[in-house]
């Protein structure tokens, strides 16, 4: 388990992340939110030991991240941290074998990860030759090469085209299927939603909403309501508890302050006759980090 415990980090008189509490069970992966300046990237520098933390404990399997636990940890930062000279072979080489890889185990992981991402033309090929979605695929498996137990992903779809997406998308949950624990950031709530077990909304650097996503959802209280049919809905908006309507053409909207609103809307729409849609749904993530944070994120 990663176990961050009232973890802060202040710069002279700013505080940059507040009393952060996650616990990441091991096979499980979290997705980390929240705006520009929320403290993600510093949170995720403080995990590797490259910021001291200021105050609170950080903990993999029960111990401190030093050294010592360093070669079952990957990280892909948000910053392209590749050397533009190099060769890709090279790159992943010196990567590699910083992790105690041989280079025949680099070579063979290498191919493999190549072929998946469907460029193995670029093995020889400069890192400053590649396109910006050729180059993240590369840095991306400059942090998985070694198959960590651990890996830390800032942002690792930004960038990229909708496909080179899905493929490492593909990647990183190949990874938590073969027992990895991943911790990853993104402005992409349908990502996170996809993908992670657990999330954690930060804002101005204090956690807003942390959990199982399943559960933050149940907690939150809020549903939308979805109704179609051919009938005016318009009295629905007056309903005690309807905090939203909205109607395009023969679809309705509404958002209920509680899910005990729902039986309350049924009877309403009940006496209209035939409908063709009433569904009770669950609150995406972008619902609840606008509600939480109050505020469109960037």
């Amino acid at each position: 388990m990663l176990n961050l415990n009232n973890v802060t980090k202040q710069f002279g008189t700013f505080t940059a992340v507040d009393r952060l509490n996650i616990q990441v069970p091991e096979h499980e992966m979290l997705g980390f939110l929240g705006g520009n300046g929320a403290g993600k990237t510093t949170t995720f520098r403080m995990i590797l030991g490259l910021l001291e933390k200021t105050e609170g404990t950080i903990t993999y399997n029960g111990r401190p991240i030093d050294y010592t636990v360093t070669d079952d940890i990957g990280y892909l930062p948000e910053e392209r941290g590749l050397n533009p000279k190099l060769k890709v072979y090279e790159q992943i080489n010196y990567l590699g074998q910083l992790k105690g890889m041989t280079r025949q185990q680099v070579t063979q992981e290498l191919k493999y990860w190549l072929d998946r991402f469907e460029v193995p033309e670029n093995v020889n090929k400069k890192i400053e030759s590649l396109s910006k979605g050729n180059q993240q695929k590369i840095q991306l498996i400059g942090a998985i090469i070694h198959r960590p137990k651990l890996l830390i992903l800032d942002e690792p779809f930004s960038g990229l085209d909708p496909v080179n997406v899905e493929l490492l998308k593909t990647a990183v949950k190949e990874m938590n299927d073969n027992g990895a624990t991943i911790v990853f950031s993104s402005h992409r709530m349908e990502h996170v939603e996809e993908m992670c077990d657990r999330v954690c909304i930060l804002d101005k650097g204090k956690t807003v909403v942390s959990g199982n996503i399943k559960q933050v959802k149940q907690d939150f209280g809020r549903k939308e309501i979805i109704i179609s049919g051919d009938h005016d809905f318009n009295h629905l908006r007056h309903i005690p508890g309807v905090i939203n309507f909205k109607q395009h053409r023969n679809d309705v909207r509404l958002t209920v302050d509680d899910q005990s609103v729902a039986p309350h809307v049924f009877e309403a729409v009940k006496q209209l006759g035939y409908v063709s849609k009433f569904e009770v749904a669950e609150p995406s993530l972008n619902d609840i980090f606008l509600a939480k944070v109050g505020r469109h994120h960037e």
